[in-house]
Formats: C-alpha cells, structure tokens, sequence
C-alpha cells in the first residue's frame, strides 16, 4: 500500500467529518480511531444565547509538528520562531508539556500564522487570546485555555518531529488534520484512500438510514438491516 495519498483522495476526504473518518478508522484498526481526545475548537466559532459554540468550519490539511518543552528542561533550539514554520494549506500541531497551566499559543502567533497560508492550528495544550483569535477569523483547537503566555514556562525545541499524543497514538509531521465543532482526528497518509472509500460506503448508508427513519421506522431493525 502506498505510504502517501493522491490529491484526488486527499480533495475526496474534504467531504468528511472527524465523525466519518474516526468511524473508518476503527474499521481500520488504528489506535482511538485518530481521535485527539479533548481537543475542541475555540474559534472562530462564537457562544450561541444558550452558551454553546456553534461553527460549521472544517480543516483539513498536512501537519507541521512542534514539540514544546519546559523552558529550563535541555534540549536543541530551532532556528526559527516555531510561528513561522507554518506552511501555505497546512495545520500546526503542537505538543505542550502535560500538566502546565500556561498557554503556548496567542493572538499574535495566529496572526502570523493566518499571513502564512496556514488552515490553522491544533494544540494538546493550552492557549490564550481567544477574542483575538475570534476576530481574524483563524481556526484555532486547543486542550484548554489560559491567561498565562509562554514566557518563562515552555519553549519549542523542536519542528516537524513524530510527537506523541497519547500511547500508541502520535502525530507525524505530513499526517493530514482534519478538526471541526466534534473534535479533531489524524490520519496517517497510507490510509487516506481506504479512510475516503469506508466513508463513501457509510455516507450511503447513512442517507438511507435516516431516510427510514424519518419514515417512521423503528431504530433498531432499521440498524440491523442496514448498518450491519
């Protein structure tokens, strides 16, 4: 199987969710479905009068990986701002030390981001600026919030590096993001092409299943016979 993916299968997967694609790689017996578990979006959705965040936004794009470290724990120095290591169509991805209470991203990062061409971004870690993400209208995913910067807490070390998210589940530097209001999932380039064939298949079925139901048929032989 080959280890990258075609255009045509990467413009294929656009059509669909994090919820189709992590349901397909279940099937596909890849660890959490790609899953980056309590990864939510921040912006540039807004808080509806009931509170919640409402965005039809959907990314999807290669990542440019940063592993960030604890600003006195040793290790190499990249040579430029991590900022501006963002690429025209792709998605930062950044891993933050577990466990710190300040934020490794800002307004400012995403506006230099957004000048570059970036999709957006993704952090397991958290951020901050919210509003200002919000205005620019940059995409930004995040673990959590804070209102501390980087300064004096973390540091990048290094760019485009394998970083582990969780056991057995890592995001490598090309692995595609796709992130919306349910979440954000990865998936590794060789299984892009059967991610978007599993998900056709599902998306046919799915239309016929909410057509029965929407009939009035009973949910559970409507599942047996049709999402078998």
């Amino acid at each position: 199987m080959s280890k990258t993916y075609t255009s045509k299968a990467f413009q294929a997967l656009k059509q669909f969710s994090s919820c189709d694609i992590g349901d397909a790689l279940v099937k596909l017996r890849y660890p959490y479905g790609g899953f980056l578990d309590g990864l939510r979006m921040r912006s540039p959705a807004s808080p509806s009068p009931s509170g919640s965040n409402s965005s039809n936004l959907r990314i999807h794009g290669p990542a440019v990986t940063v592993k960030m470290i604890e600003t006195n724990t040793p290790g190499p120095t990249p040579p430029l701002h991590f900022a501006d290591a963002n690429r025209p169509g792709a998605i930062m991805y950044i891993q933050q030390p577990k466990g710190l209470y300040s934020a490794c991203w800002g307004g400012l990062m995403s506006t230099r981001a957004k000048a570059t061409g970036a999709l957006g971004v993704v952090v397991d870690g958290r951020i901050r600026d919210i509003s200002e993400h919000r205005d620019i209208g940059f995409p930004v995913f995040s673990a959590d919030t804070s209102i501390l910067g980087s300064g004096g807490f973390t540091r990048a070390s290094e760019i485009d590096v394998p970083v582990q998210f969780r056991e057995d589940l890592w995001v490598h530097p090309g692995d595609v993001l796709v992130g919306d209001e349910d979440g954000v999932v990865v998936v590794p380039p060789r299984l892009v092409e059967d991610v978007v064939g599993l998900c056709a298949e599902r998306a046919e079925i799915d239309a016929r299943t909410f057509e029965a139901l929407g009939r009035g048929e009973l949910m559970g032989p409507t599942i047996q016979r049709l999402r078998k």
